[in-house]
């Protein structure tokens, strides 16, 4: 038998819902506290008072440091030791940046209506970190058993972490497990995600007049189609690829051959090897003109997250735990990205979307419900306190 089926988890039930109210007093005061990825002002106010906030509500934290994110938000790293010999630690994600601009508070003011709560960055991503605090302070509250914990919390996330991935390989190394406070996925935790791929392709041809030297130029734009064409037809669904030429422009007038164009690609893959097709024929390709040049930069934003062998069994312990509470927890493999896929790409158990229940992400109706806080914030403390033996 696990350690999870062990466990007792009524008394950690009982705690968060005698203190319902407090999480819901300090998931308002966090949404009301804007902090839009763009915004370097906004996020230094945020990344000061999410630190005091943990600190506040778990004590001082053993080890701090703050990771400078230059033109971009700033990373958190609070340590806080064990309570069990000999545990390895445990990492937990969560992101304090969102996607919503300074001032949107006043649209979408922070409401709970019901189980229903609204504002902007609830359900993506502030209420899970107000879970994985309070499920912390649950565990030191009632005295029970947990491993050494990481706070990692970052500033740049929806921008695709690009300050903070290294902060966050460094962080996870060695966890015994990663938990990602994102938000669930219809209720169900996320144990695969697609790796993603954010290409820019640069064409550069030969000016003339289009109407009086329609043969001495050399058309970027009419490369750029060839581009579109070739990409596109890359995508292959049931291999779990997709290549999205979202963005598109070039030339300067109707009547001169384009002598520039651009294109911003896209693409979500389930495998090493489908990145590595997909690499190879985005850089390989060339126009059927050999007058226009053709230069693709970018690459990986972000490694593919496999459904690993730890990765099954940490989900099989979570949905062990979760039918203790009284509830079903589904697993799901997604199309978006998060920073778990940098852990899991160490080989680390990672088990994603751990967060806020309810949907709406990047939407002006995202939501989280307060039913889904409470049994998130249990489910999360029986996951660490479990991970102490």
């Amino acid at each position: 038998m696990s350690v999870a089926s062990h466990l007792d988890l009524g008394p950690v039930d009982s705690f968060l819902r005698a203190h319902r109210d407090d999480m819901l007093a300090d998931l308002a005061a966090y949404v009301r506290l804007e902090t839009p990825s763009d915004d370097l002002a906004a996020l230094a106010r945020g990344r000061d008072w999410v630190r005091a906030w943990v600190e506040q509500r778990l004590g001082l934290s053993a080890a701090a440091r703050t990771a400078p994110g230059g033109d971009h938000g700033d990373t958190l790293v609070l340590d806080y030791p064990g309570t069990s010999q000999g545990s390895a630690p445990v990492a937990v994600l969560a992101h304090y940046d969102t996607v919503w601009p300074l001032g949107t508070i006043k649209d979408i003011p922070f409401d709970v209506t019901g189980d229903i709560i609204r504002g902007p960055g609830v359900f993506d991503m502030k209420a899970g970190l107000v879970q994985a605090v309070w499920a912390l302070r649950a565990l030191d509250a009632l005295g029970l058993p947990r491993p050494p914990v990481r706070l990692i919390l970052n500033g740049d996330e929806e921008l695709g972490s690009p300050a903070s991935r290294p902060v966050i390989e460094e962080a996870c190394h060695g966890a015994a497990a990663v938990l990602v406070f994102e938000a669930s996925a219809d209720g169900a935790v996320k144990t695969a995600r697609k790796g993603v791929g954010l290409f820019d392709l640069t064409l550069t041809g030969v000016e003339a007049h289009a109407g009086l030297d329609p043969t001495a130029g050399a058309s970027a734009v009419t490369a750029l189609a060839e581009f579109v064409l070739h990409a596109t037809a890359l995508t292959d669904l049931p291999a779990g690829t997709s290549v999205n030429v979202g963005v598109v422009d070039g030339g300067t007038r109707r009547n001169v051959t384009a002598g520039s164009a651009h294109a911003g690609v896209d693409v979500r893959v389930s495998s090493e090897a489908e990145a590595e097709r997909i690499e190879r024929q985005l850089r390989g390709w060339r126009p059927s003109n050999p007058l226009v040049q053709a230069r693709v930069d970018g690459g990986w934003n972000r490694p593919v997250m496999a459904r690993t062998p730890a990765i099954a069994d940490l989900f099989a312990q979570a949905r062990v735990l979760a039918r203790q509470l009284g509830f079903e927890l589904g697993e799901i493999a997604v199309g978006g990205a998060s920073d778990g896929n940098f852990a899991a790409a160490l080989g680390l158990p990672v088990l994603d979307g751990v967060g806020a229940v309810g949907s709406g992400a990047h939407a002006r109706d995202e939501h989280a419900t307060v039913s889904g806080m409470l049994e998130r914030a249990a489910l999360a403390a029986g996951l660490v306190t479990s991970l102490a033996h």
